[in-house]
């Protein structure tokens, strides 16, 4: 290891213990020893677990876009005012149209927990049009780098942004200039 990360780790590991940090939270402590770069077209999407309706239910999302093209995008929040109002409701009224372009599924990611992004796609009667998977532990979020720390929401939540997949490669990704924002992630904007 690079002396210069020993150093870091070390002066980082010594406030934890300064702090009064218990052993099992300074183990925890975690660096990374190379900057962590936002996903970008031409990637792959990684293969990580997203749950559907409960914790029971894992969905692969390398798996689900294997050999399909798919039209995945992600909110702040469920239940949320931009994404209740504008952001779901736009895919699930294009979802037909979508579809008829060659889209075999349409995907709403969200750092919540599975019941919650169920009972939300139940409230705007996206059966069969849009798929909501929850990321729970912002797990895909994290590595896509493209988390957002919005503490009234109640910490790290997903940026908004869509992309269009192929065979589980990103053809193209409309991330939001501020993170949040309703403009180039909507689903008339959405290029398939």
């Amino acid at each position: 290891m690079h002396p210069h990360l020993v150093k870091s780790f070390t002066s980082k590991f010594s406030l934890l213990k300064q702090l009064g940090r218990s052993a099992a939270t300074v183990q925890r402590f975690s660096f990374h020893t190379s900057k962590m770069v936002q996903i970008k077209e031409g990637d792959k999407i990684p293969s990580i677990d997203l749950f559907e309706d409960s914790p029971a239910n894992k969905v692969n999302l390398a798996d689900l876009c294997a050999g399909k093209k798919v039209v995945l995008f992600a909110v702040p929040g469920a239940f949320t005012p931009g994404c209740s109002k504008t952001h779901l409701p736009g895919y699930v009224e294009k979802a037909d149209a979508i579809k008829s372009s060659g889209v075999s599924e349409i995907v709403c990611v969200s750092v919540n927990d599975p019941f919650v992004m169920s009972a939300w796609g139940k409230q705007h009667n996206t059966a069969g049009k849009v798929r909501m998977l929850a990321d729970p532990a912002a797990v895909f979020t994290k590595n896509l780098e493209l988390g957002a720390d919005l503490p009234p929401l109640g910490g790290l939540r997903s940026k908004r942004y869509s992309m269009v997949l192929e065979d589980g490669v990103i053809k193209s990704l409309n991330v939001e200039p501020d993170g949040t924002g309703l403009s180039c992630s909507l689903a008339d904007k959405i290029k398939v």
